[in-house]
């Protein structure tokens, strides 16, 4: 006991201290403040944990004893009840499944689940689990000039790149996405855009459709998407240079790009569950801000193709070694955790009991994003998209696409909403607000989402938001 007595005080305080610069290392240089507010208890106990062993210092060895044989029985108490935990969840396979989630995970485990019954429910169907990537390979055997839908926002990630395109692989079957069941695809024109490639050749272009995955086609096939039901509808030719991932200064570049003299309408789409976001990065990336600072910046991309299809086929093939790679180690890692050893290191850092107690880390952003950000580039690039178009004698229109969340959270942020419509209204842009023209007239909005579930839009809500449009157009022409 005389030993314990001489080392317990020095010896909690250098354990925390420890614990402190390690739970600091995770939080502040690991996670890089990801995830400061899981790591916020960690540091409150381990606070009070310090402050208890200052002052063991202090007090006398009969007090000091006591605590000794309580700190021993509650190391040895919360051990035992670590090790019953840990039956407890061998017992129970369904148990030891959702304790390897995390709530995000969970909820978007039980949306899928109820998505596949619907799906089978309604088609007949078993919903396509396989991954891009897989259906990529599977696809990839019967016909070679298959390709994937690769947004051009994965360029300005790597600030090395001096090129930068726009659009995907041209005159291909392009693999799209699944939020319906199956894979959407559709056959890229002579840039690389979702359109019938003729539409190029027309001599009058009375469409011309600027925006992100929504316009792009996203998880429906022709002639579901956009695009194809304003051809319908007009009996007119549509352009849309869309793309998966877009913000408003891509969106901008792509315009300056790929406009034609011959266009009579531009259709701007913003969406309001990333656009702004997304522009926040788009400006970091040394290509794209030229075409906000240079009005003569162009990287003539109608003439340098085979350059965007070489540099996205690499891309592609990149990236299906990685996630080969992935798949590799996800698999090493499993077995991993199987080892006596990974067991007993789990066991010594309680694992479950810190589970059981403590808040769980969100390792994962949520899909959508309300916070309020206001950009001061948002409005420059309207108004030079407008002086642009104006130029060119052509009208443009302002769409405004909202996200599902808007729809759960009844106490919905507006910062955005405002600041957008305030910035297109002072342009005197005409505004088309889809918001209020379709969803809020709904008493289920909810129906215009996959299975309304968190999503783009299914192909009743792409039916619906176009028709809105079009008459929303012809309505304001007429006055």
């Amino acid at each position: 006991m005389k030993f314990l007595l001489k080392i317990f005080s020095p010896s909690i305080l250098m354990i925390s201290l420890l614990f402190l610069t390690y739970t600091f290392y995770k939080s502040e240089i690991y996670y890089d403040g990801g995830q400061r507010n899981y790591y916020n208890s960690y540091y409150y106990i381990l606070l009070t944990l310090i402050f208890f062993s200052v002052i063991t210092f202090f007090i006398n060895q009969n007090i000091k004893e006591y605590l000794i044989i309580i700190s021993i029985s509650l190391v040895i108490s919360l051990y035992l009840f670590e090790a019953y935990l840990i039956v407890k969840k061998q017992s129970s396979l369904d148990r030891q499944s959702s304790q390897k989630k995390s709530p995000q995970q969970l909820l978007e485990s039980i949306n899928q689940n109820t998505k596949e019954q619907l799906y089978k429910k309604r088609t007949g169907k078993k919903w396509d689990r396989r991954t891009r990537l897989k259906i990529y390979e599977d696809l990839k055997m019967i016909d070679n000039e298959i390709v994937v839908n690769v947004p051009p926002s994965i360029h300005y990630k790597n600030k090395n790149h001096i090129f930068f395109p726009l659009s995907g692989i041209s005159n291909s079957p392009t693999i799209f996405c699944n939020e319906n069941g199956y894979y959407s695809m559709y056959q890229s024109d002579r840039y690389g855009f979702n359109n019938p490639d003729d539409e190029w050749d027309k001599k009058e272009i009375e469409y011309f459709l600027v925006g992100d995955s929504s316009v792009n086609g996203a998880c429906v096939n022709r002639p579901n998407d956009i695009s194809s039901i304003l051809r319908t509808l007009s009996s007119k030719t549509v352009l849309n240079i869309s793309y998966s991932g877009n913000g408003p200064l891509i969106q901008f570049a792509a315009l300056r790009e790929y406009f034609n003299p011959n266009i009579k309408k531009v259709l701007w789409f913003y969406y309001e569950g990333s656009d702004l976001r997304d522009l926040i990065s788009e400006t970091k990336n040394i290509v794209l801000i030229n075409y906000l600072n240079d009005l003569n910046f162009t990287q003539n991309l109608k003439f340098r193709q085979n350059d965007v299809d070489d540099f996205i086929v690499n891309i592609i093939e990149d990236e299906v070694i990685k996630q080969k790679q992935q798949s590799k180690i996800i698999l090493e890692e499993k077995k991993e955790t199987k080892s006596i050893k990974v067991k007993l290191i789990k066991f010594l850092k309680i694992e479950n009991i810190r589970i059981l107690t403590l808040p769980l880390p969100n390792y994962e952003k949520p899909w959508d994003y309300d916070d309020p950000l206001t950009p001061p580039e948002f409005k420059k690039i309207l108004h030079l998209t407008k002086d642009l178009v104006e130029k060119n004698n052509s009208k443009l229109y302002f769409i405004y696409l909202p996200q599902y969340q808007r729809y759960i959270n009844k106490k919905y942020d507006n910062t955005n909403y405002n600041f957008v419509k305030n910035i297109v209204n002072e342009l005197n842009i005409p505004f088309i607000d889809l918001h209020k023209k379709v969803f809020e007239k709904e008493k289920n909005p909810f129906k215009y989402f996959p299975f309304e579930m968190p999503g783009h839009y299914n192909i009743e809500g792409y039916k619906k938001i176009t028709e809105t449009i079009f008459y929303s157009m012809n309505k304001e022409n007429k006055n």
